[in-house]
């Protein structure tokens, strides 16, 4: 019996992608980038434990699209850093990947030129070579795993790692959580909900088996151990904040409820701050103040920041991109990132 096509129907073609184990060769991680990782991951995970008493912060643009500008930033962000490094660890924000609620830009591994040529080889390749450029400044990263097959290109660049709030709930976020070697925030779902970053934490802390790929490029069975140090991100959702006194100590119970270390990051942006980059100073002055007046289970927060504030549209001429300001969410400047950080650290210092 002869049958029409049932398989890939609507699959146009397939282009074959360096393995792991080949862009791991190309550009391999060096010492000085493997001692940031390893160190800022042990830092990470002091905090979590209590052991060390910092705030970390995660702080930088909503996503990367410029690598100059990007290492611009970075280096300011590293100069502040030696600033504050006795009550804050900063965490450059790198994300690569942007979930969208229909269409638009999908970030730089999977569109690096931003013509919708989706050269997602030549992407990775560089969000490889960025990463490395950044710890080997000295500065650790933090990225939001969207895709569960990037993080064998890139992980081992990564020091915290977020799951988004459309994909906390997902089984496969979860799952390749509980393998990822950094720490991971779990954010609420985009309604507030918190029992979804719960669930998650949970089911990620716990064993898994599950299909991907290994550092050749074939298809695997992976196992996994479990991650111990899953955490709540609260930004806010259904059209309201939730970083209050209210909100954390509810979310504070919820963990306790649970039997799990009641570890809370605040993202300072999205739903917290209503999407209005000039209100993110507003939620980490009322943070800080929390933590100032005792409340030791805020471990961290979050920033959208970049060198110039708000956002722009992609433009048909690239060449007419206004340098170090944001393709996807609005963020605050370099200049108001300062006095965020700096005035955060002379409140934490009691000063």
């Amino acid at each position: 019996m002869t049958h029409t096509i049932l398989e890939n129907i609507n699959v146009s073609s397939f282009e074959n992608m360096p393995t792991p184990e080949e862009l791991h060769a190309l550009l391999p991680l060096s010492d000085l980038a493997g001692d940031v990782v390893e160190q800022s991951r042990e830092s990470l995970r002091s905090i979590l434990e209590r052991k060390d008493k910092r705030l970390f912060v995660v702080v930088g643009p909503c996503s990367i699209h410029d690598p100059v500008a990007g290492l611009d930033y970075a280096r300011r962000l590293k100069a502040l850093q030696e600033e504050v490094k006795d009550v804050m660890l900063l965490v450059m924000r790198v994300y690569f990947e942007k979930p969208r609620t229909t269409t638009g830009w999908k970030g730089y591994i999977n569109d690096p030129y931003m013509d919708d040529s989706f050269r997602v080889d030549e992407g990775m390749e560089k969000a490889r070579r960025f990463l490395l450029d950044v710890c080997e400044l000295g500065l650790p990263t933090g990225t939001e795993a969207l895709d569960p097959i990037s993080p064998q290109y890139l992980g081992d660049l990564i020091a915290w790692t977020a799951i988004g709030a459309r994909t906390t709930e997902s089984q496969t976020h979860r799952e390749m959580s509980s393998g990822l070697s950094t720490p991971v925030g779990f954010k609420n779902g985009t309604d507030g909900d918190i029992s979804i970053a719960i669930n998650a934490i949970l089911s990620a802390s716990h064993p898994h088996s599950f299909l991907g790929l290994n550092g050749q490029g074939r298809v695997s069975i992976v196992r996994t151990s479990g991650n111990q140090y899953g955490h709540v991100v609260l930004r806010g959702g259904g059209d309201r904040p939730n970083y209050d006194t209210v909100s954390v100590a509810m979310a504070q119970q919820a963990l306790v409820k649970a039997k799990l270390p009641p570890n809370i990051v605040v993202d300072c942006s999205h739903a917290n701050s209503y999407k209005k980059p000039e209100l993110q100073p507003l939620v980490m002055a009322d943070v800080i103040n929390q933590i100032a007046n005792g409340n030791k289970d805020i471990v961290g927060v979050m920033i959208e920041s970049n060198i110039i504030a708000g956002n722009q549209p992609i433009p048909a001429d690239l060449s007419q991109l206004k340098y170090g300001c944001s393709v996807t969410d609005a963020c605050v400047d370099w200049e108001t990132t300062e006095k965020m950080l700096r005035d955060a650290a002379t409140r934490l210092r009691g000063n």
